[in-house]
Formats: structure tokens, sequence, C-alpha cells
């Protein structure tokens, strides 16, 4: 007795059954539905609107040049002053 369902690459309540596409993100299309007269829309939906995960610690790590596996080096004034 519905006509929407979940969509499995957006979300939302937005899969047509029988049309078997997505009015929000046009899923199975390989490009995602967006338009510029609905830039509030775009809005709502942009990176930083989640989790971002992976993002989040992106510009911390670009300070260090993306530097990984090393121990900091021991700061031996700054161990003396604090004792």
């Amino acid at each position: 007795n519905k006509t929407h369902t979940l969509c499995v690459r957006c979300g939302r309540r937005s899969f047509h059954l029988q049309k078997s596409r997505c009015s929000a993100c046009a899923y199975p299309a390989a490009r995602k539905r967006t338009y510029n007269w609905s830039v509030k829309a775009i809005r709502r939906k942009t990176t930083g609107t989640g989790r971002m995960r992976y993002l989040r610690n992106v510009p911390r790590r670009f300070k260090t040049n993306f530097r990984e596996g090393t121990e900091a080096a021991p700061r031996k004034k700054a161990a003396a002053a604090s004792a």
C-alpha cells in the first residue's frame, strides 16, 4: 500500500517501488540528483551535516604533512621546568 520505501543510497523514504527510482538522490543512476534551484536542499545534504568520520581529521593531519608511525621526541627542557 506504499509508493515509496527507504533508499539504499541516501536513506530517505523516497525510493519509488514501481519506478525503481529514488526521488531524492535518483538512485540507481550513477550521478546523485542535485539542482541549483534548491540551494537550501543542497545545504542540508552537504559535507559537514553528518559525522565526517574521515574528513574531520584531515586538517590536523595536514599540519604534520600526513606523517604516521613516528613517536614524538621527549622535550627535556619542558619536563625539567614542570618538575
